[in-house]
């Protein structure tokens, strides 16, 4: 596994199975976080680079969604350090098992029920921040995908709701997407947040990402017979 620090405060952990996949170790004052949890035989090399860091313990695991390559070192972590897990709210009833995800034929539980709490929101609905990061609420690849936006370093990291492509943003992968079409809508939220770099589950990271958004929007929506104003 390769490990490269890609902002003051943000590490990524990154192998290879078929395709690339990364997860995030962000550190902060009262210790580490980390952004997803890959599949299982990442565990050993995610415990062993937060022990080398030497930044403090690892206090907690942030979920974009409840797919299996990204929950997969969850519960050998948690063999080691029996830290608090938190997804969205919506997500849990699919990564229980107790709702099959959109366009599955059956339930999976991909982490065991009760270990994955709800991030904290406020009465509105608003997720509130943690560890440094804002988390936002980006349904389509998942029902409850969340990217995690670091406002220090500018940095978002968007889990599967891109993937990328010769530098640019890139549709997440069609077979293992919900809806494309709240993907795109959810996308949206580059113009906002207008980050300086973007990293994703499944690719190389993406500089300064807002300013390939309309080419993105476009692209997808066409490669997918969406019309154009489905962002809007």
């Amino acid at each position: 596994m390769k490990v490269e620090q890609i902002s003051r405060h943000i590490y990524s952990l990154h192998t290879w199975m078929v395709i690339p996949l990364r997860v995030w170790v962000v550190v902060e004052e009262d210790g580490v976080t980390l952004i997803d949890a890959g599949i299982p035989f990442m565990a050993k090399g995610i415990l062993s680079f937060i022990d080398r860091l030497h930044a403090g313990p690892l206090k907690r695991i942030l979920l974009t969604h409840g797919h299996s390559d990204h929950v997969g070192a969850v519960k050998r972590i948690r063999e080691n350090t029996l830290v608090p897990v938190y997804a969205h709210s919506i997500e849990i009833p699919y990564l229980e098992g107790k709702q099959a995800y959109p366009r599955r034929k059956k339930p999976e539980v991909t982490v065991t029920p009760g270990v994955v709490q709800p991030l904290a929101a406020d009465e509105c609905g608003v997720l509130e921040g943690v560890a440094g990061l804002k988390p936002y609420l980006t349904p389509g690849h998942s029902p409850g995908h969340v990217i995690y936006y670091h406002e220090e370093d500018q940095v978002v990291l968007a889990g599967d709701l891109f993937t990328s492509k010769a530098g640019k943003l890139h549709r997440p992968m069609p077979m293992f997407t919900a809806d494309m079409a709240q993907a795109l809508k959810s996308s949206v939220i580059l113009r906002e947040l207008q980050p300086v770099h973007l990293e994703v589950c499944h690719g190389k990271p993406v500089k300064r990402p807002a300013e390939h958004l309309d080419e993105y929007l476009q692209a997808t929506a066409q490669a997918h017979s969406l019309p154009g104003s489905v962002w809007q």
